[in-house]
């Protein structure tokens, strides 16, 4: 078997040869996709051999992509999120079909073959036989063989989205023997059966009223429309159809609009356009093979031909620089002078026409023409667009062949451009910090849009707001006049926060000083210590503090009061505990009944004692409490249960931090109950 990387390769080499040529043919092109629907079986009966392109896929060792080899691309729309089922099963077991679904919503179908993120799912195995998706397939990609891998021949079933576009390429890599597959969507959970029911949407009589245009409300096939125009007839029955086109059809698959034929003009008035079984046996199908519904109709009117005059201009926004015209019927883009000559601007002030087009479909002819000005108009006026003789001899033709007169005018109006930029005052207190705001009463514009910090909002002219949070605050301004529009943010730093905090020992042995650390943050412009014993400070860190000694426990509360230039201040404290004495001992009893008094057995005044260990047996030598922190106290517990009353043994271990020496001591103690 030959590798699919190697087979790359010698496609590759042959790429210049006429077996391996463009794609031409309908259908083997993303923008001439087959549009699928639904279960049914696609059968394509044979494959020409040619190429686009190389797509690009999520593999290792085709870094470059996958040439789509002898392709057919389909498409279709999800209409019910869900993972998508598959299985393609050639006509000949021998060939190997590979394919790839991509995701298109809202791009050029050519976007494929660029764009690695329209990737949905795919399966590149060279691997011969059906192919496709299964439930039970580990990956949603497989790659393509190489000389010691042979990925499965199904892949992961992909998730497709509801409301989104796809696109699935069939490529028959296999080279040669284009004997053709059957294609069928079934196994996932998605829907792609479009369930709106195909109707007319409209009807209008061309000119003379010789032809009549049909609009489709969704895309229909055009292998349904009968070409001697049966599927239609006209009431009262004064003309006959005698034919049907879509220009759609000359390159792909489906039309959403029709153009019929008559046999005679029709004079002005109303008719009716009925649809009916045309002689192929069926009126028009959608994709999914829904009938338009014989009997419906449409009334439509045939007025005389007239000049189409200038009807209307789109919305004008802000800055124009170009100007859509909009006409009820079709104008000839090839009337419409390139260079603007048919146009003038007169106005408030001065703008010429630098070029003109019209948005041409395939027949040539355009709804709209879009009129481009030599520059933006950026000031609010009045202003008037005539249509004149142009340089190639005429003002603007319609599809009737009927020229608008000269002379004829629209109106607009302009608006001024904006500018979002405003004024502020900050105004910084102790609780809370104001900003009041200041949009100048300019260009017309008459809507705010205030956003503080993302979240809250307010869409008064000159608003005030409060924070009681400081910190960096960012505001916001959208404003419009109706048509101009402009957003700008400004960051106000409120740093007038202030917040006291400091660090300092919770225990202190006699005569042994205690080390505060300041962590206070803000603007401080003073400070003022409170050491609870009748001393204070200024400094902003203190010297080392020995706090009186009594002879006796103290708690002192130390008390830090931080002040900025506005007044503000925070304050916050903390305990520290001077103990009467450090001296380790361990009591020789203790009754823990819970009044408060010799409730616990530990070692006190161990504060100095680094690398503790303290240790309590029963009388059988069992470890009944283990502690390495001398604040850890046995409450005369076992298992949670009441220890019996009587004697323990203890052991204690530590190192003096003032001397370095290591200490054991034992004894025991009393548990009284």
């Amino acid at each position: 078997m030959v590798s699919k990387k190697l087979l790359i390769v010698l496609l590759s080499v042959i790429g210049g040869m006429s077996a391996h040529a463009q794609c031409t043919i309908k259908g083997q092109t993303p923008a001439t996709a087959f549009p699928v629907c639904g279960s049914a079986t696609f059968t394509q009966a044979s494959v020409p051999i040619c190429t686009n392109g190389t797509v690009p896929v999520p593999c290792t060792y085709a870094s470059g992509g996958y040439e789509d080899v002898n392709p057919y691309w389909y498409k279709f729309t999800c209409y019910a999120s869900g993972t998508l089922g598959l299985t393609i099963t050639p006509k000949d077991l021998n060939d190997d079909y590979d394919w790839q679904v991509f995701d298109i919503t809202g791009h050029d179908p050519s976007d494929v073959y660029t764009d690695a993120s329209l990737f949905v799912g795919c399966n590149w195995s060279g691997r011969h036989g059906v192919t496709g998706t299964s439930s039970s397939a580990a990956n949603l990609v497989e790659c393509g063989s190489d000389n010691t891998h042979n990925p499965p021949i199904f892949s992961k079933p992909p998730n497709i989205i509801k409301g989104h576009q796809y696109l699935l390429m069939i490529s028959h890599f296999s080279g040669s023997g284009q004997s053709g597959y059957d294609l069928v969507f079934k196994g996932g959970t998605a829907v792609i059966t479009d369930t709106v029911v195909p109707r007319l949407k409209s009807v209008r009589a061309i000119c003379n009223g010789s032809e009549i245009q049909v609009v489709f409300n969704k895309k229909m096939q055009c292998k349904s429309l009968a070409a001697d125009g049966s599927d239609f007839a006209i009431s009262p029955a004064v003309a006959k159809v005698s034919g049907a086109y879509s220009t759609s059809c000359n390159t792909g698959f489906d039309m959403d609009t029709v153009t019929l034929t008559l046999n005679s003009g029709l004079a002005p008035g109303v008719y009716t356009l009925s649809v009916q079984t045309g002689t192929d046996g069926n009126t028009v199908l959608d994709n999914c093979g829904q009938e338009l519904q014989a009997g419906t109709s449409l009334p439509m009117q045939v007025v005389p031909v007239v000049p189409t005059p200038m009807d209307s201009l789109s919305p004008v926004g802000c800055a124009p620089d170009v100007l859509e015209l909009v006409f009820k019927k079709r104008i000839l883009c090839s009337s419409i002078a390139g260079n603007g000559s048919d146009f003038v601007i007169s106005g408030a002030n001065p703008v010429t026409v630098t070029s003109a087009n019209g948005v041409c479909d395939a027949t040539g002819e355009s709804y709209t023409i879009r009129v481009h000005l030599s520059a933006p108009i950026q000031i609010a006026g009045n202003y008037q667009i005539m249509l004149v003789k142009g340089n190639d001899g005429n003002t603007i033709i319609d599809e009737c062949g009927m020229e608008t007169p000269a002379g004829e005018t629209l109106s607009f109006a302009t608006k001024d451009t904006v500018s979002a930029d405003f004024q502020s005052q900050v105004h910084l207190g102790c609780k809370y910090d104001t900003i009041d705001l200041f949009y100048p009463d300019k260009n017309g514009v008459n809507q705010w849009t205030w956003i503080f910090d993302g979240t809250d909002t307010g869409h008064v002219q000159n608003p005030e707001h409060l924070y009681s949070v400081f910190g960096d605050k960012t505001v916001q301004l959208i404003v419009t006049n109706g048509v101009c529009s402009d957003t700008l943010s400004k960051v106000f730093s409120l740093d007038n926060a202030i917040n006291a905090a400091f660090e300092a020992p919770n225990m202190l042995c006699p005569k042994d000083a205690a080390t505060f650390r300041n962590l206070s943050t803000g603007h401080i412009s003073s400070w003022r210590w409170d050491f609870g014993d009748g001393t204070t400070s200024t400094d902003s860190l203190p010297a080392d503090h020995l706090f009186p000694s009594i002879g006796a426990e103290k708690k002192y509360n130390v008390t830090l009061t931080v002040y900025n230039t506005l007044g503000c201040l925070s304050r916050t404290y903390q305990q520290i505990d001077v103990l009467k004495s450090c001296y380790i001992a361990v009591p020789s009893a203790f009754t823990p009944n819970g009044d408060g008094l010799n409730d616990y057995l530990y070692p006190l005044n161990a504060l100095k004692a680094d690398n503790l260990e303290f240790k309590v047996y029963n009388r059988w030598g069992q470890l009944v409490f283990s502690t390495s922190n001398w604040l850890s106290k046995w409450d005369g517990t076992i298992g949670g249960r009441p220890a019996p009353a009587d004697t323990y043994v203890w052991m204690l271990r530590y190192v003096d931090r003032d001397t370095g020496k290591t200490v054991f001591q034992k004894g025991t103690s009393l548990l009284i109950r």
